[in-house]
């Protein structure tokens, strides 16, 4: 694991590379709150097909593509050669901040992160060692 209390500071890729796997299991987690209080509301999900469609289409969950889909954009930034064009690394870590924004008063998707924060201290843990991580402009 990197740190960050070394004599050098790690690159934007290194950041990356060590939040990616911190934010998938962060999106696991978000997913499975969302599963819980989406049953609680309409009632069971009665398969995986079923789920997976609630998860790409139904509008309780479309706050959680955006993290989905940042995933996806770090993995074509760490899979890329190193001739290839790609997003910056800098710009990626800067809307990993912005995504991971938990507000009581924002948008759906930062009033959602606000409540998963509030129910799971596992959350709440995760978005901690996660921001650590971005860059102090991102930290608020």
């Amino acid at each position: 694991m990197l740190s960050l209390h070394s004599d050098s500071e790690p690159t934007a890729l290194q950041v990356l590379t060590q939040i990616r796997p911190m934010l998938l299991k962060l999106h696991k987690a978000l997913m499975d709150i969302e599963h819980n209080a989406y049953e609680q509301n309409y009632g069971p999900i009665v398969s995986k097909g079923e789920y997976f469609r609630l998860l790409l289409n139904h509008e309780w969950f479309s706050w959680l593509r955006p993290i989905s889909q940042m995933i996806v954009r770090i993995d074509e930034v760490l899979a890329a050669k190193p001739e290839q064009e790609t997003e910056s690394p800098e710009g990626l870590l800067a809307e990993v901040g912005n995504l991971l924004h938990p507000s009581e008063e924002g948008c759906h998707a930062e009033r959602r992160y606000y409540w998963a924060i509030q129910h799971s201290s596992d959350i709440a843990l995760m978005h901690g060692n996660i921001t650590q991580l971005l860059p102090e402009t991102q930290h608020s």
